[in-house]
């Protein structure tokens, strides 16, 4: 019999709350039987939701949370203030090990400050990274830090680099992942001051699989598995990523019913294409997780439907059953002690 897996879900985060985040939870529950779910939340509204699905009642729990936090609001004032938020009360249940992990589509800010208040870092990681999934013409690539740490330090992206081969081995399946720093070329010797200290240090890592310096241009044909830069620079790709992404998307959309020709045309590859940009879609992996805390914490994006809300409860199992935290104690926390 598997083990059990309880994930505290914030059901009032995001844009599409409480509806497209109840009817996930819903889809994760009934399609894996090992998950125990915390909605947490205005308790009316969430059984509200609830209502209109079925599901074993004693898969999926409202726990009742008054608050809200909003995206507008200071991160660190807000946790502080809002005991009663749906986003402290599901952390508060991760912190207790009441629950095993977190998911979230609310504000970065607040899970990001929560996540290193109340659940807190592993001993011996000095950060935590937000480490989301891009899609590649090689599957995906791990970006990290995307979020977390818009200052870092050498010594923190070492610890990146770490977590990441960790996470990508033993969730994504992907044996002795390749791992590369962003930077402005090839050559060793280029890069700021961040870039030039870490390197060596990555170099000489015997616990991963360095492969030197990648270019922004060269990550979406997968030339690495693991892409480490600090959260400045990280963010910055990701939302290039998603934006360059859905202009090209609107703009093959818009060619192709530009004329009847065009119209013809986009009906005989609609099946190819659709086919083409299911590789594309990095909702099915669930969230980005915040790697290195002594709990699960995963944001999802603020506009997430219901499936990526599944994937990322269902990412949860995986974590759990890889034991990646106790692989990062053993590998990383108490190596670096």
């Amino acid at each position: 019999m598997q083990e059990t897996v309880k994930v505290a879900v914030d059901a009032m985060g995001g844009d599409n709350a409480p509806g497209e985040i109840v009817k996930g939870a819903v889809e994760a529950a009934n399609e894996r039987p090992e998950i125990k779910i915390f909605l947490v939340g205005k308790e009316e509204k969430v059984k509200a939701e609830l209502a209109k699905y079925t599901y074993k009642s004693q898969q999926i729990e409202v726990v009742n949370a008054e608050e809200v936090i909003e995206t507008a609001e200071p991160p660190v004032m807000a946790i502080r203030k809002k005991k009663d938020s749906s986003i402290v009360v599901a952390m508060n249940l991760v912190k207790n090990k009441e629950a095993d992990a977190f998911v979230s589509a609310g504000s970065s800010g607040a899970i990001l400050v929560g996540g290193q208040l109340l659940v807190g870092r592993i001993k011996g990681v000095e950060r935590p990274p937000m480490a989301p999934l891009i899609p590649t013409t090689q599957g995906v690539s791990l970006l990290l830090d995307a979020g977390g740490n818009v200052d870092a330090r050498a010594s923190h992206l070492v610890q990146f680099a770490k977590m990441g081969s960790i996470y990508m081995e033993n969730v994504i399946g992907i044996k002795n992942p390749r791992v590369a720093i962003v930077n402005i070329g090839a050559e060793e010797e280029k890069g700021n001051m961040l870039v030039k200290e870490t390197y060596p240090l990555l170099k000489n890592c015997p616990d991963i699989n360095f492969i030197g310096s990648i270019e922004a241009r060269e990550i979406p044909n997968g030339h690495a598995d693991v892409i480490v830069c600090e959260a400045f620079v990280g963010n910055v790709i990701l939302k290039l990523y998603e934006g360059v992404g859905a202009t090209l998307l609107s703009k093959v959309k818009q060619g192709m019913m530009s004329t009847l020709r065009s119209k013809i045309g986009a009906l005989l590859v609609k099946p190819a294409l659709k086919e083409t940009l299911k590789d594309f879609d990095v909702n099915k992996y669930g969230g980005a997780p915040l790697l290195g805390l002594n709990g699960l914490v995963v944001k999802t994006h603020g506009s997430s439907k219901a499936n990526e809300v599944k994937n990322s409860i269902i990412q949860c199992v995986t974590f759990k059953e890889q034991k990646i935290n106790e692989k990062i104690m053993q590998n990383i926390a108490l190596k670096d002690e």
